[in-house]
């Protein structure tokens, strides 16, 4: 399901969206429905494990939205967009798999808040990350409040959100809104090593780890806790646990079947 500016390439239990939208890789209505059906075929694609996000080019990850959408100021317009960028995003943050933004470049408002759906962030040395929508009276619509602050805390959420502060992939990195911060050009080949170690482990077993992990968003241990207990059981359903289990008994690789 490849389009022209969301491109898919797979390379093993891997696949690889790349935002292709020149010059700055900018989200429209039709990126993002693309993105959203790319994240929905890749979920029932049972021999994909992860899925790796990056920018097309070597100055861009995204700039965030394209603003002549929002020059008219129509309200209806508005709703529609912000609609179509939370499905995009929240369909991201719940694939089954684990999702890696290779950061390549500026990334910008929505293009800051798309790696912010992603489980995990590398950023290359010269990125630079900012949610600048109150410069030009919006806000961001994306999830960005709500990610930024779980991953940041509200101090520096509040730094980059209210004071409209820029950040270099160093202090990202020191702040703890990236993991890694690599050499430029170097994103895509780290994320897609972290890609290959995912697939060393039971897809299925990951997808429940994800979604416990996750849950902290939505409720407290006491209720996460149970949970965990419950798909620690469930796993006992799937090939990949007796899989699993009998190759280490047995001093060999697992051959995952998703399932």
């Amino acid at each position: 399901m490849s389009s022209a500016q969301i491109k898919l390439e797979k390379r093993g239990h891997t696949a690889i969206l790349t935002m292709s939208n020149p010059p700055a890789n900018t989200w429209t209505k039709e990126t993002l429905t693309a993105l959203k059906e790319q994240v929905e075929a890749l979920n029932a694609d049972k021999d994909i494990f992860a899925l790796v996000l990056t920018g097309e080019g070597e100055k861009f990850f995204s700039a965030g939205a394209d603003l002549n959408v929002f020059a008219s100021g129509d309200k209806g317009v508005a709703a529609q967009m912000s609609q179509v960028f939370g499905a995009a995003f929240e369909t991201l943050s719940d694939f089954r798999g684990v999702s890696i933004a290779a950061i390549n470049g500026f990334a910008m408002g929505g293009g800051l808040e798309v790696a912010l759906a992603c489980d995990i962030r590398i950023a290359e040395e010269q990125a630079q990350m900012a949610l600048p929508e109150a410069k030009v009276g919006l806000l961001p619509c994306a999830g960005g409040t709500q990610n930024l602050a779980l991953l940041v805390g509200e101090g520096w959420a509040k730094r980059m959100i209210l004071c409209g502060e820029r950040i270099k992939a160093d202090k990202a990195h020191s702040i703890g809104l990236i993991e890694e911060v690599v050499g430029s050009g170097e994103s895509l080949d780290k994320a897609l090593a972290l890609a290959e170690q995912v697939g060393e482990q039971s897809p299925v077993a990951v997808s429940y780890c994800k979604t416990l992990i996750q849950q902290g968003r939505h409720g407290d241990i006491r209720s996460a806790l149970p949970l965990e207990r419950e798909l620690f059981v469930k796993l006992f359903d799937t090939q990949d646990q007796t899989e699993g289990v009998n190759a280490f008994l047995e001093k060999r690789k697992a051959k995952w079947v998703n399932g």
